[in-house]
């Protein structure tokens, strides 16, 4: 365990059986469905690197760049689309994949952007839920774990651009960001 992790929440091999189980959900609902998994990026990256391997189905894939943190702990609650996505979204069913849902309000503006421009439908795909925290409505169409009100990092999940690289998701030591 990584010197800055208080606790391990979700390990390695939970992790494993969390993407393969979500996998086959989606698999099930998009079946002869032609869709684009839309990854929010940084933090999608590894979890959806992981999913896409596991969904037996043809599909296109794309990044979008939507902030409202910058180097803290709390959403700004401001969002903005930094990068956009290079396929249009006219038509399509669009599945977007998240490290984490927290206030919501990001997810919600990326949401309520891709429908202005045309998306058939547009369903979540969460790693991490954090319900506690919801600031607008918003519940996750699929969800790998409900977690409580810590700030985690691993598995794509970051503080100031550091630990994605855990290959589990961790509780990060108060002291490191409360300094």
């Amino acid at each position: 365990m990584h010197k800055d992790v208080e606790s391990i929440l979700i390990s390695q091999e939970k992790l494993g059986k969390i993407v393969k189980s979500l996998a086959k959900q989606i698999e099930k609902d998009y079946n002869g469905k032609e869709f684009i998994m839309v990854g929010l990026l940084k933090g999608s990256i590894v979890f959806m690197a992981e999913l896409m391997t596991r969904i037996d189905l043809d599909f296109e894939i794309d990044f979008m760049v939507a902030s409202s943190y910058g180097g803290g702990t709390e959403s700004s609650g401001k969002v903005k689309i930094v990068k956009d996505l290079s396929i249009s979204p006219k038509d399509k069913d669009i599945l977007i994949v998240e490290d984490i849902v927290d206030s919501g309000n990001t997810l919600n503006f990326v949401i309520n952007h891709l429908v202005s421009e045309g998306a058939n439908s547009v369903k979540v795909c969460t790693l991490c839920d954090k319900p506690s925290r919801r600031k607008v409505p918003l519940t996750p169409d699929y969800c790998g774990a409900e977690i409580p009100d810590e700030f985690i990092v691993g598995f794509g999940l970051d503080y100031d651009e550091k630990y994605r690289n855990l290959p589990y998701v961790g509780i990060l030591k108060r002291s490191v960001y409360e300094s």
